[in-house]
């Protein structure tokens, strides 16, 4: 990777569809440059208008919204592709972390690219990158699967092709499924050691550790709370803990 000292970025690009990432949990995730794209394109397009806005909003920052979510992406990826056309410099966010990432993003991209259209990236938050740096698990080789299908034997297969991977396995899940999810790495991966992650840079950021046996007995015990990440161990690396389990609270 390239080590020199980062130097000021031109102002935005005519035609340029900047794929913006925003907080995860703490606003003050946000990085100086995504605020100054957003403050410098014509128009946001967004998973939310009214998250967005509330984020623009605290950010002081007054931009022309656009919805583009999981059900009108293919459609929405048209619209974005013709103010590009007309030289628009257009934003692209999700409700947190970076779009494209089991968020809406992808579309519009291909789109964008399939059109001719410059698509720079605008690197920041991402729950992925937190919760493995953070989890004590080796993060030199993973392999980020998001979320599971939702049919039970969709679910059985995807984690039964995964059995032989030896990097980190990495899941999003939702709070209202996360005692499902660890129910099935029990039934597949008894002895593997998990890392249940939440709320990750908000004030109440836990990281909880153990067997997936344990985690369900202690995550079945509280109320839900924020999308989760779950991180399991590799393939032949069942029997080595990681660091002790603690409950963090960011300020």
């Amino acid at each position: 990777m390239e080590s020199a000292l980062p130097h000021a970025l031109p102002a935005l690009r005519a035609g340029t569809l900047y794929l913006v990432a925003t907080p995860i949990g703490n606003l003050e995730d946000i990085t100086l440059r995504a605020l100054r794209v957003l403050r410098e394109c014509d128009v946001v397009a967004a998973e939310d208008t009214r998250r967005t806005g509330q984020l623009l909003k605290h950010f002081g920052i007054a931009k022309p919204l656009l919805s583009c979510f999981q059900f009108n992406e293919a459609r929405r990826s048209r619209d974005l592709t013709e103010r590009l056309r007309r030289g628009e410099r257009v934003a692209l966010v999700t409700d947190a972390g970076s779009p494209g990432i089991s968020d809406p993003g992808e579309r519009v991209a291909q789109a964008a690219l399939k059109a001719g259209f410059r698509v720079e990236p605008v690197p920041g938050p991402c729950a992925l990158v937190a919760a493995l740096t953070a989890s004590g698990l080796p993060g030199g080789e993973f392999h980020f699967v998001g979320f599971l299908p939702h049919k039970a034997g969709a679910r059985r297969r995807t984690l039964e092709r995964l059995a032989s991977c030896h990097g980190t396995l990495v899941f999003y899940e939702s709070p209202y499924r996360i005692a499902r999810l660890l129910a099935e790495l029990q039934a597949v991966w008894p002895e593997r050691q998990v890392v249940l992650a939440r709320e990750l840079t908000k004030k109440f950021e836990e990281f909880l550790r153990g067997t997936p046996a344990e985690l369900l007995a202690r995550a079945g015990a509280r109320a839900p709370k924020g999308e989760c990440v779950v991180l399991v161990e590799g393939a032949g690396r069942t029997g080595a803990p990681p660091p002790g389990t603690e409950t963090d609270s960011v300020p």
